[in-house]
């Protein structure tokens, strides 16, 4: 089955994988504000591309994940300079999320150009 999974979404999914248990050391403070709008992000850019993988209109959804992501990545420098999380975390984080942008780009270029863009 894993096979047919499109490449980003599987990133996607590894990122979540990795990213919940960070967000669990999150102190209290952080946890339900900052915490949990990275893991909402993240979790709406899944949807996003497994929503992308079953439509013909590829573009809008796409376009979408990849707006939400940079949201996502601002969200996850600010942990960083909050000290919330460790460098090294930090590092391996912003290394999936450029990562699955670099997917979600490629896979937005390799689409037929619209009709509709000027």
């Amino acid at each position: 089955m894993a096979a047919t999974v499109p490449q980003a979404v599987q990133s996607c999914h590894e990122l979540l994988l990795w990213l919940i248990p960070q967000l669990d050391k999150f102190p209290r403070s952080r946890r339900f504000t900052l915490g949990e709008r990275l893991e909402a992000g993240v979790i709406e850019v899944l949807e996003l591309l497994v929503e992308t993988a079953y439509t013909r209109n590829k573009e809008a959804p796409l376009r979408r994940a990849n707006l939400r992501l940079e949201v996502v990545r601002h969200l996850w420098r600010l942990a960083h300079e909050l000290k919330v999380v460790a460098i090294r975390q930090y590092e391996h984080g912003a290394r999936l999320l450029d990562d699955l942008g670099r997917q979600i780009g490629g896979w937005l270029r390799s689409q037929p150009p619209s009709e509709l863009r000027s």
